[in-house]
């Protein structure tokens, strides 16, 4: 996730919002992180001409207002965001989340650990998943 261009993170969990920035900075991202407590506050700054798109939206299913599975339905149907590759960050382990996620386009299906380290792990995975798509030209 090097480079200029914002993180999107939507994310209601201000314990998890708080791990992601520390593991961020822990693997030496400089990526400026913009946070959305819930799906329309997310979709709120994709549609906010003064903002620069994020180059990867992190994404939570269990937000408040606007749930994840909404969310990604609002961003696929628009021919500009449905580009953005989004990762989801989820605690939900369930099929089904997953199944309509990956049909909906995600680019990952990532389980939220509550260990600091494994936290820190699966952003790095997330981190070198970007870095290499980046450098092929995904």
């Amino acid at each position: 996730m090097k480079g200029t261009k914002p993180i999107l993170l939507a994310e209601d969990d201000s314990v998890d919002v708080m791990m992601i920035k520390r593991a961020l900075a822990e693997l030496h991202v400089v990526n400026k992180l913009e946070v959305a407590e819930n799906g329309e506050a997310a979709l709120d700054y994709l549609h906010d001409s003064e903002r620069e798109l994020p180059s990867i939206i992190l994404l939570d299913l269990n937000m408040p207002r606007m749930n994840g599975i909404e969310f990604l339905r609002e961003v696929k149907k628009d021919h500009i965001l449905r580009r953005i590759p989004v990762v989801i960050l989820t605690s939900s382990d369930e099929e089904r989340d997953k199944t309509e996620s990956f049909d909906l386009g995600v680019a990952g299906y990532m389980l939220k650990p509550v260990d600091y380290k494994q936290f820190v792990d699966v952003v790095r995975t997330i981190d070198l998943y970007w870095t290499l798509s980046e450098s092929a030209g995904v």
